[in-house]
């Protein structure tokens, strides 16, 4: 008979007949998982168009419980590993593990919503009960496809050899407490944890257990090379004190010397807190910087650490003192921005208290070039006298310099007894020009006199302004 692909694959993974079995069993599963995984399939590509950009998905390599496990089977081995998905609204996590046979799981979606990076952890359970070589992997298929690094595991199976009645094999065993002694709240979770170390002078499997002010209050069973540390954590409720004893089970077993502890419970002082609050950010336009100002506060004595940070990137830290309830203002002096800070950005305050953490953020102005400022000289005028002999007044030519702080194109007209003379004319101007204007002398008349103005529109408002009067020279009788 000949065998089928999934059987062919589980023999080269080297699988035990009870595994493979269990595998060739699960192909009448296959059609349900191959519509789930193209359910879980069209779910995740729906999930992927709707969003304008696929967020950034990361996958840490796959992670066994046991790297290389060696001892009685069947043994059941955990899996796990860590998937980072950059989150900016909602999305379908699909993925599926990947086995070292060559064959793929059923494709599980998480439904995640929210911002910033999410970190999810994922695992499954495998079963073993010969020994074996393998790996596993992690396959997203949605927002992205992306597929880990291959996590490697073993297992050798050893037949169990327990010391109950060897008197070949020599056993010591000590204990202590860490801590010894606790003082402060007695709320729920470890509070003592009590060490020990097991010694044999030849492998073998130990089975021992704990021993609590009289009482057995764990066991188990491990396989010792030459040495194990084995623990277990308490958590009084009350005052109190006593000891653990660490025992070897069997005929000749060994105990440990006593491990003495101590619990003192007194309820915690009120916790200080502390907050940030009141930023204020200001960009300076003048050599494109930005500074801000905060206040934190505490509600009680405390040693305040703070960081002020431009986009992320931490630029002044320091240290303020509380001796009681109280607020603070804290300033982050002028910082030259610099590449992409230029066009805006944020500003965050994180304060560190004794009992808790906080921030505050808030974004800056882009940097805007500053407007140049314009100055404009006085208007000097010329005379010129080919009109003398047409019996008109003289043409009169008038003559300014336009200065600027930067490089810039300046607009200006004239002005003449009032009227403009011209639409807005341009000049570039990178530190001074001088600009000009003239006009023909008056009809039947000996002289030519009014008002003249330079006025500059942009990109600063100036101007100048004078009278003139010239007449023609006399002429002889």
């Amino acid at each position: 008979m000949k065998s089928s692909p999934l059987a062919r694959k589980a023999a080269a993974f080297g699988a035990s007949a009870a595994v493979l079995g269990a595998m060739i069993a699960g192909l009448a599963a296959a059609p349900a998982q191959a519509s789930t995984q193209a359910t879980a399939g069209k779910a995740g590509t729906a999930a992927t168009t709707s969003t304008k950009a696929r967020p950034k998905v990361s996958v840490s390599t796959p992670k066994a419980s046991a790297r290389d496990y060696e001892g009685a089977c069947p043994v059941k081995v955990g899996i796990t590993a860590k998937v980072n998905v950059k989150l900016d609204g909602k999305t379908d996590l699909a993925y599926r593990w990947l086995h070292g046979d060559g064959s793929k799981g059923k494709v599980k979606v998480l439904k995640l919503k929210g911002h910033g990076t999410k970190s999810v952890k994922i695992g499954q359970t495998l079963s073993f009960d010969e020994d074996v070589k393998g790996w596993e992997a992690v396959q997203v298929l949605s927002p992205r496809k992306v597929t880990s690094k291959k996590g490697y595991f073993s297992v050798s199976c050893q037949k169990e050899v327990v010391i109950e009645n060897d008197d070949d094999t020599n056993v010591s065993v000590s204990a202590w407490a860490d801590p010894s002694s606790y003082t402060g709240p007695c709320t729920p979770g470890d509070k003592i944890n009590f060490v020990g170390r097991i010694k044999v002078s030849d492998p073998s499997w130990v089975k021992y257990r704990w021993v609590l002010d009289g009482r057995v209050v764990d066991y188990g069973k491990t396989r010792v090379r030459h040495s194990r540390t084995v623990s277990f954590g308490y958590s009084p409720r009350v005052s109190e004190r006593g000891y653990a004893v660490l025992q070897v089970v069997g005929n000749d077993g060994r105990s440990s010397d006593r491990a003495y502890y101590k619990v003192t419970c007194e309820d915690p002082a009120p916790s200080v807190k502390v907050t940030a609050t009141n930023l204020v950010t200001a960009t300076n336009n003048d050599g494109c910087k930005v500074g801000a100002h905060a206040t934190i506060n505490s509600t009680g004595r405390a040693r305040v650490e703070y960081v002020w940070s431009v986009n992320g990137t931490p630029v002044d830290k320091d240290v303020v003192f509380f001796g009681r309830e109280g607020s603070r203002t804290v300033e982050l002096s002028d910082r030259v921005l610099s590449g992409a800070a230029t066009k805006g950005g944020k500003v965050t305050l994180s304060v560190s208290g004794p009992s808790n953490n906080d921030s505050i953020t808030q974004s800056y102005a882009a940097c805007v070039a500053p407007t140049p400022k314009i100055t404009v000289s006085s208007i000097t005028v010329g005379q010129r006298n080919n009109f003398c002999a047409d019996k008109r007044g003289p043409g009169v030519d008038f003559k300014a310099t336009i200065s600027s702080s930067a490089p810039t194109t300046v607009k200006y007209y004239w002005v003449i007894d009032g009227k403009r003379e011209n639409p807005d004319l341009e000049r570039q101007v990178t530190g001074s020009v001088d600009v000009t204007w003239g006009i023909a002398g008056a009809q039947s008349a000996a002289e030519t006199k009014g008002s003249v103005s330079l006025v500059v529109v942009s990109p600063d408002a100036a101007s100048s302004t004078t009278t003139f009067s010239v007449a023609c020279p006399k002429t002889g009788v």
